[in-house]
């Protein structure tokens, strides 16, 4: 539930969380760390249609099945693909497919958010984020920040999100080959890194409340601004809400704990990239949200001490107190309440 309220509130396609059932059993997971009380989550997203729905058709060697998943999708979904050949219509639902999983990709990459299970399973045709596993948000920026106690070698880390959302697609692509034409599929796939490049970029302006100031200038803000995290460690989501509408925050970036950081020679590229940028129309850089300081976060730590007193004492004060600030913060970004 707080995942999906803290995506929601920055901007990420995700799946929306209705409500927490309690069924008053106890919950065996094994050795995977987890509370005890069971629940049912009740969500709410676009397509429960996964990429693993079409992998299960193709293991079974349904090639009619495939055909029939296909069109189902491009009607019900998306239906400016809709090609009167079939082979076209398996194209055109692949690039939809394409654009919407890079659009995710690059959401979750600016909201430094960390994927616990990035299977093919767990990535839907409508490009919403939804079974998470253990997720964690980034409390700095590191490539190689991991979110599961299982994810040993990094599969599923940070930095990896992109190639391995690439993977999942060549294996729904894989799926398309019985009803589609291999070079149209494969052209498609080839178009995954330049639109998450793209949309990285754009997000990061949004994120930042910031109006392009054409390809260049992004692309250089961009590239100076993640360089600076990675290099100097300053706190990823305490950076992005400092300068949240260019150089006008210079003075609310001056006051808070980053100032320092932000007086070295390490990030005089982002200085003089951010003078190029006017605040986005709109931008709410007067909103309470951003004059008092501290962003509001969602570090494992925070998570751990929300769910101490409701496990202890049923206690739900924290966890209410976080939703309500989590929403503010989406109203600031200008996020309707859902």
């Amino acid at each position: 539930v707080l995942a999906t309220e803290m995506l929601e509130a920055l901007g990420v396609e995700t799946s929306k969380s209705f409500s927490l059932i309690e069924t008053g059993e106890d919950l065996i997971r094994g050795d995977e760390p987890s509370p005890t009380r069971s629940s049912v989550l009740v969500r709410l997203s676009h397509s429960h249609i996964r990429i693993g729905t079409f992998q299960r058709l193709l293991f079974l060697d349904e090639t009619d099945n495939i055909g029939r998943l296909l069109d189902h999708c491009i009607r019900t979904y998306m239906p400016d693909a809709w090609r009167e050949e079939r082979p076209a219509r398996a194209a055109a639902f692949l690039e939809e497919v394409v654009q919407r999983v890079a659009r995710m990709g690059a959401q979750w990459m600016v909201a430094g958010f960390v994927h616990g299970v990035l299977n093919s399973d767990n990535i839907n045709i409508t490009g919403e984020s939804f079974d998470y596993g253990p997720w964690r948000f980034l409390p700095l920026l590191d490539p190689a920040f991991t979110a599961a106690y299982f994810d040993q070698t990094g599969l599923y880390a940070y930095g990896r999100q992109p190639e391995t959302l690439a993977w999942n697609l060549t294996r729904l692509a894989e799926c398309l080959v019985p009803v589609a034409d291999t070079p149209a599929l494969q052209a498609v796939l080839d178009g995954f890194e330049p639109a998450f490049h793209r949309m990285f970029t754009e997000e990061a302006l949004r994120r930042l409340g910031l109006a392009s100031a054409g390809p260049e200038a992004d692309a250089e803000l961009v590239r100076a601004l993640w360089g600076f995290l990675r290099q100097s460690g300053a706190p990823f989501e305490q950076t992005l809400f400092d300068w949240y509408g260019g150089g006008i925050a210079a003075p609310r970036a001056a006051s808070g704990p980053s100032a320092a950081l932000y007086a070295t020679p390490d990030f005089q590229p982002v200085r003089a990239a951010l003078e190029r940028f006017d605040p986005v129309p709109g931008a709410r850089t007067d909103h309470a949200y951003f004059t008092g300081g501290k962003p509001c976060t969602m570090l494992i730590e925070e998570v751990e001490a929300i769910w101490d007193p409701i496990a202890r004492a049923d206690d739900w004060t924290l966890f209410h107190d976080k939703v309500a600030a989590i929403r503010a913060m989406g109203e600031a970004y200008g996020r309707a309440a859902p």
